[in-house]
Parts: C-alpha cells; structure tokens; sequence
C-alpha cells in the first residue's frame, strides 16, 4: 500500500525510532514463504478502487466506485490470497504469530489489537505481554474510501524468517474499520522507506531498517511472488535458484518514500518496443494490479479480442477465454515481461465468462504508474539498500 503524507491509502477490498540492538544469530539471510488461503474471493473492480484509493486518487471515475458498491537471511511464506489479492507471511511479535501483509508502499508495522477482540473474524490480536507501550507515541491512517485504523505504540521483540530485531515499532490499532476487522490478514508489515512512517511526534523506522542497522547480512530484501501457488521474500540475501539469467538495477527515487523507478518504455506480446509512455511509477507488494498511464492500457486491450472498458464493471473486461498478449516493462534495457494469463485476473462474478483485466489505467491525478503483484509475480524483484543510492533489481524467476 501507499500513502502520501496525509497516510491516504486504500484498505476496500480486504488490508519512537527503536534503538538499535544486537541482531540475533545473522550469518545468513532468511527466507518467508507465501501460502494461499482459500476463503478469500478475488474482486478485480475492488481491487482496481482499492490500488486508486491507496494513492490519494482525488480523479477515480464514479462509474468504478459504482461497480464496486453494486458487486475489496531468512525466508518467510508469503501464502496467496485467492486469486493473488494479497499475500499474507507468518509474523512472530512477542510469542504470538500473526498474518500479515508485506507492503513495500507503506512503512507501518501495525497489528489489530485486543481490544478489538470482540470484532471476531477469526484474527490473532496483539497483546502487549512484556512489550513497552511507547509513552506518547500514536499512528493514526485514513483511507480514501473513508476507512481507518489508529491505536498506540509499543517496542516489541519481531522475529520474521528466523531474523530477530529488538526494539521494534509495533502498531497496536484499538480503532479500525469493518475492512480490517473482517479481512483475512491480521495487519501489515510496511517496506517502503521510513519517512512515511506515521507514529507520532517521532516517525518509527520498518523493520528491513532496523534489521539492516542490527546486522542483517546485505541491506536488501527480495520478493518472489507466485502466480496463484506460495512464494517468498528473502532478506538479507539474495538466491540464484529463484531466478534466471542476470538481476539488471535501475536507480530508486524515494523522495516520496517509495520505491519508485522509470522504465524507459514498453511493449505488447512481439510488438516493437514503444519508448516513453509516462511509465515511472512504484514497485509496490501491496497492490494487487497494474495501473498505467490510459494510453498504455488502451494500447493494450486494442489487442484482446471482445476486450471493453465496462462502465458497469468499472475497467477493462474481457471474455474469460480470450488469448491475452503478454505485457513487459523495459527497465534499464532490460525487458521484464508479464505473461498474458497473469493480467486475466479474475472472472467479474462467480461462473461468469467474463473476465477483469489486471492491467488498469491510473488516475490521472496521480502522476504516476503502479505496479503491483500482477507484474511483480513475474519476476525475482530484489530491494536494495547497499548502495548510497537505493535501487531495484529485476530479473525473470526461476
């Protein structure tokens, strides 16, 4: 998920500094792996509101707002939510374990709380122990369908894949919405960079940053989402069995606090190559879709036969069985290429033989392009921190 500085992210279809101390027992990296849960129903309308929403889209056509109300050195398992929604990773804070979301758009740790218990919904819910409430410290994040969680700080012992950080910032919500309180995942652990952090008076620092500041093997961490199947982040290290050929790097611009990159163009099945487009954008684990600049998207379904840009459904549909051509990025040179079946990304209703496409426009308003889970399944995406300058690394998966 993204936010901007007012913490304007989208949570419709489902989702102080610490002080540095010894990391425990880093040789090596870690490895989290993804599994699925099969009670969740992908909505491709919901999850093309939340992607809009998430970015503080003050432009969202109403014709999709109204589809979506009328129909949300270690590894870790990253499990995929029906239809690749979302991926959910096994978490330990304190000596319990929770299912959260890995978002590189945001930079909040932050659980449902105890208090919020009586909700049901079948959650693990945070309770302190012998965590430290962090006196005077809240968070607090509003959502652009009007949805959203606030609560208290506390510092907190994290284990994720094996790695062990102390002093870590965990966000206990005691105030969230219905969206959270009856969704699959118990909270979220936030990736991006630490500036957008919300804890107040003093913003707190992710996890991948107070790994890297307590001794993780190499300042990155690398995703490989999988097309409907179980994935992985590794932290701290990066492993040649998961991908294919070479990683190619292109310069991260984090002014904003994301991981932002430009691709220099892009092409469509065996098209030529079509520089430019306007396609800088986010490489963002926490939205489900692709969002691209109009242009790009009509290029796109002016090659999928049946293909319409449905009002009622609120995006580009398409039969079910329509022979879709794949869809790549060129990325300093490189082309990373999203297989045609990955942007079929759900049927509009259960049996229908119609299907959404998980490649959408962007709102205009936004300036930017997202790319999210339908395109980084496809590759081996390492976020890397080792440099002065961050930077991403592509490359096709294994």
């Amino acid at each position: 998920m993204v936010q901007f500085t007012l913490a304007t992210v989208s949570a419709f279809a489902a989702i102080a500094a610490a002080a540095p101390a010894q990391l425990k027992a880093r040789n090596s990296g870690f490895i989290i792996h993804q599994s699925a849960n099969p009670s969740y129903k992908a909505n491709g309308p919901a999850a093309y509101v939340k992607a809009l929403n998430k970015y503080g889209a003050t432009e969202m056509a109403s014709q999709v707002v109204s589809a979506v109300e009328a129909a949300s050195s270690g590894s870790v398992t990253a499990s995929s939510i029906d239809g690749d929604t979302e991926y959910l990773c096994p978490v330990t804070i304190g000596s319990q374990t929770f299912k959260l979301d890995f978002d590189t758009g945001s930079s909040d740790l932050w659980v449902l709380g105890q208090s919020l218990a009586g909700n049901g919904g079948g959650h693990t819910y945070f309770t302190p122990g012998s965590a430290k409430q962090e006196s005077g410290s809240s968070w607090k994040i509003s959502y652009g369908d009007g949805s959203s969680a606030s609560g208290t700080v506390y510092s907190d012992t994290v284990n994720i894949g094996g790695v062990t950080v102390t002093g870590q910032a965990v966000e206990a919500a005691t105030a969230a919405s219905s969206e959270f309180t009856s969704g699959s995942g118990d909270g979220l652990v936030g990736l991006a960079f630490d500036s957008i952090n919300t804890v107040t008076p003093t913003p707190a620092k992710t996890f991948l940053s107070n790994a890297i500041a307590q001794g993780l093997p190499k300042a990155l961490m690398a995703a490989s989402l999988k097309y409907h199947a179980a994935g992985t982040y590794d932290f701290g290290a990066i492993i040649a069995s998961r991908y294919n050929g070479t990683i190619t790097y292109t310069n991260v611009d984090n002014s904003q606090g994301f991981w932002g990159f430009t691709p220099s163009g892009y092409a469509i099945g065996s098209g030529a190559t079509v520089n430019g487009g306007n396609l800088n954008g986010i490489a963002d684990t926490g939205t489900t879709l692709m969002l691209a600049p109009t242009a790009v998207v009509q290029a796109y379904y002016k090659q999928v036969s049946g293909a319409s840009n449905n009002a009622q459904q609120g995006g580009y549909v398409f039969p079910c069985n329509a022979n879709l051509p794949s869809f790549s990025l060129i990325i300093n040179g490189y082309k990373a290429t999203v297989p045609g079946k990955y942007i079929n990304f759900a049927p509009i209703s259960e049996g229908s033989s119609t299907c959404f496409g998980g490649l959408q426009a962007t709102d205009a308003s936004l300036g930017l392009s997202i790319w999210g889970d339908v395109f980084l399944k496809s590759q081996y995406v390492v976020f890397d921190r080792t440099q002065s300058t961050p930077r991403l690394g592509f490359a096709p998966q294994a």
